[in-house]
């Protein structure tokens, strides 16, 4: 028999009952388009994360009180010294480091004449809006400033429009958590990240933010440092000069290439997990195929018996019914794909801005899995196509 032969007997065999065999096909492409989806969307989240991340510029060191290990909590408690603005300038003086900003953070109500808005105010530097590559879009940043900085704010544009309108802000005053500070600048739309929305934001200076807030430690030292210098030289320095400072300790550093490797590998791990959720519906299309195969072998039991009566063997039988069960799986996943590609454009079309990424590396192990699943369903009736007796399966039919 030829190559020929042996595909007309699986095509005929498929589109003698066509309603039977669209059922089937639809169940494995609904499985292929799904896993598809969904890896894409996974991907995607992955993606518009990690560039919300590197928007905000590159080559930083993050420093945060408080030691990344497990201890009692006594330990934590007589240990930890609080990161100061002292700490933050002794950082200026490593080689390589380019800038730093001191932060904290906290939330309070913001005032102009008849108008109230609570949002979150950071208590911040000068360096702040060049380091994580921020915009002022009216009058300027924070200035640098030597001894106690002057009570000055600068509005995110959606605060800014909260409290003025249309109106100039520059040069008024507004009340912040009960503090009179005067406008000197307004940012440009930066939008969300990871929840917070940063153009809804008052920026002051981080001196006047610990005496507001009335605490004696800052959230988070930033440092940016030059291309010739890698980020664990400016690790290693950071520890041993806090550790200096601090007599142990007592804080935890993070580079980006670590949270963003971190990061990544969460994400990656999500969209996995998401993929093998929908590859459930690969299974539901593999047990249709195997249900279609075994009626097949039923319904054609007279068949079988007239080719093995004219001489073909088991293993020719077998191909015949695990053939026309990874044509099944071949043609249901293209069909998924397919569907998939139409879903996806539409999408990109009518949202752009939607976060859906395919890779293409899951949409092949999707066709592979279907065309697996598809032979590995055909197996078993196969196997008991290619038993039957010639003259039991002709006189069975």
């Amino acid at each position: 028999m030829t190559v020929f032969d042996w595909f007309q007997f699986i095509k005929t065999s498929i589109t003698t009952n066509k309603a039977r065999s669209a059922l089937t096909l639809l169940g494995v492409a609904i499985g292929v388009a799904s896993v598809s989806l969904l890896t894409s969307i996974g991907q995607g989240v992955n993606h518009y994360i990690t560039d919300n991340f590197a928007q905000f510029g590159t080559r930083i060191v993050a420093v945060n009180p408080g030691r990344d290990l497990t201890q009692s909590l006594g330990g934590i408690i007589s240990s930890t010294k609080p990161l100061t603005l002292d700490d933050a300038n002794a950082l200026l003086n490593i080689p390589g480091v380019e800038n730093m900003v001191a932060n904290v953070q906290g939330v309070g109500t913001m005032e102009y004449r008849n108008k109230h808005r609570d949002s979150d105010i950071l208590g911040t530097g000068s360096s702040m809006a060049e380091m994580f590559n921020f915009t002022v879009e009216q009058g300027s940043f924070l200035p640098k400033e030597i001894g106690t900085s002057r009570p000055l704010v600068v509005l995110g544009s959606k605060m800014k429009q909260e409290l003025f309108g249309n109106k100039n802000a520059l040069g008024e005053y507004i009340r912040v958590s009960g503090s009179r500070f005067r406008v000197v600048g307004v940012m440009e739309s930066k939008g969300q990240m990871m929840g917070m929305d940063l153009d809804d934001l008052v920026y002051i200076p981080v001196d006047r933010a610990l005496m507001l807030f009335n605490r004696s430690s800052l959230m988070e030292i930033d440092v940016t440092y030059t291309h010739a210098t890698s980020s664990e030289q400016v690790a290693s320095q950071i520890q041993s000069i806090l550790t200096r400072r601090h007599k142990t300790q007592d804080f935890t550093i993070t580079t980006q290439d670590q949270m963003l490797a971190t990061l990544d590998g969460i994400l990656t791990s999500l969209t996995a997990g998401i993929g093998l959720i929908a590859s459930v519906s690969l299974l539901v299309g593999g047990v249709g195929i195997y249900t279609i195969m075994t009626i097949a072998v039923e319904e054609r039991t007279g068949e079988i018996g007239l080719l093995k009566s004219i001489g073909a063997s088991r293993k020719q039988i077998m191909s015949f019914f695990i053939g026309e069960a990874a044509l099944f799986g071949v043609i249901g996943g293209l069909i998924g794909l397919c569907f998939a590609i139409v879903i996806i454009a539409l999408v990109w079309v009518t949202a752009p801005t939607f976060p859906l990424y395919p890779h293409l590396g899951f949409i092949f192990i999707a066709l592979t899995t279907s065309i697996s699943v598809g032979m590995a369903a055909g197996v078993t009736p196969a196997y008991r196509a290619a038993r039957l007796a010639p003259v039991d399966a002709l006189r069975a039919e």
